[in-house]
Order: C-alpha cells, then structure tokens, then sequence
C-alpha cells in the first residue's frame, strides 16, 4: 500500500509540475507594431519636393523649408543611426520562437541588410503588466561585432503604448535614442524620439541630449503634427509643425526662428501663404 501511495504521490506532482508548465508558457507574446519605431518624414523630403514641383528664382517657399530642416536632421539620425536594427528587429516577425523560461521566448534568425548579414536573437518576456524585449545582435566578417545588446524595450500587454531604447553601435554601447509610443486598437497614434546620449564620440558631453521630435496624428484639417525641441548650435529652440498628409499644406510656429509666436503657412505647392483665420 505504501508503494502504491508513494507511486500516486509522483504521478500526483508529475502532473502539477506539466500543468504549471503549460500554464507559464502559454503563446508567445505578440510584437509591437513596425510603426511604434518609425516617425513619417514623407512630406519633408526635398529630393520629392524638387523632383514633384519646380521652384523659381524668388518664389518663397522658407516656412516649409525650414520644417524641412529640422525635421531632416531627425530623419538622419534615422537613416544612420537606427535604419539596420530597425529592419533588424521587425524581421523577428518572419521567424519561429521557441519558450526558453520564465515566460520567456527567443527568436533566433539572420537578417542580410545591404551587403551585411547580421545574426540576430530576440527574447520576450512576459511580466505581469508588460513584455519585456531584448534584441541581441552579432557580424562577422569584414566589419564584424560580437554580440551585443543593440534594441531593448517595453510594450504594454493590451498593446496601447510601450518605450524602446536603441544603443548606439557595438563601439559605444550605450543608449542614443528612446522611443515611447501609443496606439489605439486600430493603428500607433503617437511616436516620440528623445536624444538621451550622454557623451559623444569625441566623450564630451553631447550638445544634442534630451534634444526631441514627437509625431502625432489628429483631427481637422491639418491632421499630422511634429512637437520638436532642438539644439539649434547654440541653444535649445522649440517649434510645432502641422500639416496635412493629403492635401500636403501646413503650418509651422517657432519664436527663436520668425521672431514671434505666430503660425507660418505653406500651401500644397510648398509655397509660403497667409495663414487663414
């Protein structure tokens, strides 16, 4: 009887133990949007703009242009900065996870970007009010990196919001930008990119820190906005851009830059106009 009893007791925990286990592994967690990393710089593209409509000797097209400015040293940052672990992360979503502990998943993968292959993991963890994300990538060759931890972040489980933060580069690993986003159930409503390095390659404090660019979307006619703070090469100026992504007219407002607080407008030709009332 006793034997029995003790084979009952095993078979009693066996149990408890795979059930636990099922429960704690569950499904993977589902990544956050593509689009919680990226901010829309369309309609400030001059190569599109010249390409599209041809400006004259004398024509005014300076609010524009000067949105234009601004918003292109962010989307350099972009191009240089954070364009390979971007495509490096979103391309997890092609891969198969595996459960590796503690509601933890790993996707393990290779991504060739340019001439590059980049060999890739990324883990999610699920917590209690969160997935915690890490993005762990390696080269070799030409070029080449050890593995280092280039994207780690945070994404709400109901998936209304989260933050990444991208570290600079297998040289200086060491956070450059933070990302915080929010959604609704249909789509990512805003997108925020805050400068946060520290020292700069030089290790001198960097001018540009705690420097920012915030996207939104709203209603109205002008349904897209920029909220930016930046390092001007003396001192911080602050300026807001709305513009519509149809009709492409829009308005920018900067103190430091056109001397009072008014809008500056531009019409679908990029062309400078009288804000209406």
């Amino acid at each position: 009887m006793k034997k029995i009893a003790d084979l009952f007791l095993i078979l009693t925990l066996t149990a408890g133990l795979s059930t636990g286990c099922s429960k704690d592994r569950e499904d993977p967690p589902a990544f956050p949007p593509a689009e919680s990393m990226k901010i829309d710089f369309s309609n400030f593209d001059t190569e599109k703009k010249h390409s599209s409509y041809y400006l004259s000797k004398g024509i005014e097209n300076v609010n524009w242009e000067f949105s234009a400015l601004v918003a292109g040293y962010w989307n350099s940052i972009i191009v240089t900065t954070l364009a390979i672990p971007v495509i490096t992360f979103n391309l997890a979503l092609d891969a198969s996870p595996v459960y590796v502990n503690d509601k933890t998943w790993e996707w393990k993968y290779e991504a060739k970007i340019f001439t590059a292959t980049y060999k890739a993991r990324v883990t999610g963890q699920v917590r209690t009010q969160d997935v915690e994300w890490k993005m762990y990538v390696s080269r070799e060759g030409s070029g080449g990196f050890a593995e280092f931890l280039w994207i780690q972040g945070t994404s709400k489980l109901d998936g209304t919001g989260g933050q990444w933060i991208l570290n600079h580069s297998s040289s200086y690993k060491e956070p450059v930008i933070q990302i915080d986003w929010t959604a609704n159930s249909n789509s990512v409503e805003t997108v925020k990119y805050t400068y946060v390095r520290v020292l700069n390659d030089s290790r001198v404090d960097d001018p540009f820190r705690n420097s920012y660019i915030e996207f939104g979307k709203k209603s109205g006619s002008y349904n897209a906005y920029y909220s930016i703070h930046y390092f001007n090469g003396y001192d911080f100026s602050d300026m807001q851009v709305e513009w519509s992504t149809t009709g492409k007219q829009g308005r920018v407002k900067c103190a430091e830059f056109f001397a009072d607080d008014k809008w500056h407008c531009w019409n679908g030709n990029y062309i400078n106009v009288i804000c209406p009332d």
